[in-house]
């Protein structure tokens, strides 16, 4: 059999397509790879995407608005002081991009204004932290990104 470059270059398409071939598997079996979704259900939560704008928009509207901080001792979150704390009804939900099984939420429990999020139930990095929340009939949704050190 003769050598030629006809030759050379389908012994090396072969080879490049083994070795794409190779990782692809090893990334689809292998479970340090994690490839989820980051939500579950992602089209039925697309499909609330208009109401979730509303309520963006209506948190956007406050002409005072709560606050998501990272402190020493965790997340504060501190609502303004005309609204009235035992009134405010919802949830803060905590994201974790990286990791899914770290994800939480805390039911918002107001002391005076605040809220407090304790540092020792969180890892540091990125957080995304939706808080969806209820005030005299009226809807609000507030997110932010927090870094922990």
């Amino acid at each position: 059999m003769k050598f030629n470059w006809g030759t050379g270059v389908v012994i090396a398409f072969a080879l490049f397509m083994s070795f794409i071939l190779y990782f692809v598997f090893k990334v689809q079996s292998n479970s340090k790879y994690d490839n989820e979704l980051v939500v579950e259900e992602y089209y039925k939560h697309d499909a609330h995407f208009g109401d979730e704008m509303v309520r963006v928009q209506n948190a956007h509207d406050l002409a005072q608005k709560p606050s998501i901080k990272s402190t020493s001792e965790g997340i504060l979150v501190t609502f303004p002081e005309v609204f009235i704390p035992n009134e405010i009804k919802g949830n803060v939900s905590l994201y974790r991009p990286s990791n899914k099984k770290l994800d939480f939420e805390v039911p918002i429990s107001l002391s005076g204004h605040t809220l407090l999020i304790p540092k020792k139930s969180l890892v540091g990095g990125r957080w995304d932290i939706n808080m969806e929340w209820q005030n005299e009939g009226k809807s609000y949704l507030t997110k932010e990104i927090i870094y922990i050190n």
